[in-house]
């Protein structure tokens, strides 16, 4: 039943890779390149023009054959004596023609090439804009229900498929159909009967050459499935290894590493083994075609056919078999680019916040007074994980929110910053309501400080000065010596030029303390301090906690912490259980109701 239920999961994994609407996902593809329109129609006929330089070519190539063969042998089956003069500027002047038909096929097949690569880095650019832009404009929700690995592989790897589309599929497909059919009308032109003999030796090739690669393709689908749950079983369990270790739980992961890369062994093989045979197929589909035409020829040439149509029908079997190949490719190539077209647009396409353009309403010399009126909210319809809250919290105030895991605190805090929008109720600061002004002044007002710390890759002091590049160095490093940080900065190889890396391997405990510094530095009127001390041992807590309640001063803060030991000092603390202020007061007064919040203290 498990075995039955992962190749479900497999086959449904592979489908994946093909557009769910392929005819409505490419025409949004070729309308998102439409303003690059004049530049694919000059690069496609440029693919088609030089491509029927080439077809033409090999008629020139019989002239010169059959001068030469009239000199050397004369027609044996005509009885036509040999010249003995060869017309040396006949052959000069078709070599000449034959210089400038493949040249100005080389430089018109390189223009189009030029061009559809200039397309496709522009498209690509441009998807990757836009995909930059909606990640600030959708819903804070979506990130909740969407892996965020799965957007940065939209923007990454998906919008790479989609560019690798319009460089090689639209100029394969122009070039690969333009040689199939011209040199069908060429070789008909020169001989129907040899036409007739290549078309059906080289058909019977691609036949098995199709059936082989339809009988194949479900292992390379299969293939890439399993290597993607190889890989991500190897992420997991080396990310995961001391608690593999700590649970001696090593032997087990060895036995689920042996199948799937058994699995992996097995349709890797398979896949490798028809994908190794394709060129010698390949080599015998051409070979094939040039016994039939070289056979058949030879009666062809005991009749009066001369040796100059042998000779370009060589070449056009190659002509004719090769677009074939590049047609299955480009075709293949041109499904998998849509279904990631489809993928971004997918994402382009969501939900977007509201327009707030129109809201003119600007919050300044803010007081800090923050009033919620009757809140309510829930992030499913009717699960509701704020009932109906309702608290006053007077400028300069320190405020705690306190309460069990899923009694709503972060929720709270997450409204505050217009995170979500509020399902009803209201939010005021300083008697404006936080709807009538923007998401961007709304998150001016606040310095945050959350549980998971996130630092970029960059030097310690742009992490510090993040929103704030306008404060000087000294006062970075007063604030980070208020904070405790400063002397470990100081013993970095770079001191505040270090590059933050993986490499350099910080504690939790010292990338808080940045984020703390980095919340100073903003110096606005309200903070948030959502477990912001979690990751910090008793002893570094207690001694921040002072410089803390300075920062604090003349600013309301609003402090979420499960060490109630941290927020005694608190004007305000209010106990949430279940989306509802169930207790309210200073930390005596609520220790002396032997209440709920007396409870969570013991």
């Amino acid at each position: 039943m498990a075995k039955e239920k992962k190749q479900i999961n497999d086959n449904k994994m592979a489908n994946d890779r093909k557009a769910k609407d392929f005819k409505k996902s490419f025409k949004k593809m070729l309308a998102f390149a439409d303003t690059y329109r004049l530049l694919i129609i000059i690069a496609v006929i440029l693919a088609f023009v030089g491509t029927i330089l080439n077809i033409i070519g090999p008629d020139f190539i019989k002239r010169i054959t059959n001068i030469i063969t009239m000199a050397v042998v004369g027609d044996p089956y005509n009885n036509i004596a040999p010249t003995t003069n060869l017309d040396i500027n006949e052959v000069v002047k078709i070599g000449t023609i034959l210089i400038f038909l493949y040249g100005f096929g080389f430089v018109f097949n390189y223009i189009q090439g030029y061009l559809l690569t200039t397309v496709s880095q522009k498209v690509s650019n441009k998807f990757r804009r836009q995909i930059a832009v909606k990640m600030n404009k959708v819903p804070f929700k979506y990130y909740d229900t969407n892996n965020i690995g799965d957007v940065l592989s939209r923007m990454t790897n998906d919008v790479d498929m989609v560019g690798q589309t319009y460089q090689q599929s639209f100029g394969t497909l122009v070039t690969a159909v333009t040689m199939f059919f011209g040199s069908i009308v060429m070789m008909f032109i020169t001989s129907w009967i040899l036409a007739i003999t290549a078309i059906l030796s080289s058909l019977l090739g691609f036949a098995l050459m199709f059936f082989i690669v339809s009988r194949s393709q479900k292992f390379f689908m299969t293939y890439q499935v399993k290597l993607g749950a190889l890989n991500g079983h190897i992420e997991e369990i080396y990310t995961g290894h001391t608690i593999v270790k700590a649970y001696n739980a090593e032997s087990k992961e060895v036995v689920a590493f042996n199948e799937l890369n058994e699995d992996l062994y097995e349709t890797g093989w398979k896949s490798q083994f028809f994908s190794g045979i394709m060129m010698p197929l390949m080599g015998f589909v051409g070979n094939l075609g040039y016994v039939a035409v070289i056979v058949v020829g030879a009666v062809l040439v005991s009749r009066g056919v001369s040796f100059g149509v042998i000779i370009a029908f060589l070449i056009y079997v190659r002509l004719f078999t090769q677009p074939l190949a590049q047609i299955a490719q480009a075709m293949t190539s041109l499904q998998t680019g849509t279904a990631a077209a489809e993928r971004v647009f997918e994402f382009l396409e969501e939900e977007e916040l509201e327009d707030e353009s129109h809201k003119t309403k600007v919050l300044e010399n803010v007081k800090g007074e923050v009033v919620f009126e009757n809140v309510k909210f829930s992030y499913e319809e009717n699960l509701p994980v704020i009932k109906n809250f309702s608290a006053h919290v007077k400028p300069g105030q320190k405020v705690a929110i306190v309460g069990p895991t899923g009694a709503g605190k972060t929720t709270l805090v997450n409204l505050l910053m217009r995170f979500y929008e509020l399902d009803s109720g209201r939010i005021l600061v300083d008697g404006v309501d936080l709807k009538d002004i923007t998401r961007e002044n709304v998150h001016k007002l606040f310095g945050m400080v959350l549980q998971d710390t996130w630092l970029f890759e960059g030097s310690v002091y742009d992490n510090l000065v993040f929103t704030n590049e306008n404060i000087s160095l000294e006062e970075v490093k007063e604030i980070c010596k208020t904070v405790g940080i400063h002397f470990f900065i100081n013993t970095l190889s770079e001191k505040y030029d270090t590059i933050l890396t993986d490499k350099l391997n910080l504690s939790s405990g010292q990338k808080q303390l940045l984020t703390i510094a980095r919340a100073m530095i903003l110096n606005a009127p309200l903070l948030i301090f959502d477990e912001a001390t979690s990751s910090i041992d008793t002893r570094t807590e207690s001694l921040i906690q002072k410089s803390m309640d300075e920062l604090m001063k003349g600013r309301t803060s609003f402090v979420i912490a499960h060490r109630l030991s941290t927020i005694k000092n608190a004007d305000l603390i209010l106990v949430l259980d279940q989306g509802d202020i169930v207790e309210s007061g200073t930390h005596e007064e609520l220790m002396k109701l032997e209440g709920f919040y007396a409870d969570l203290y013991i």
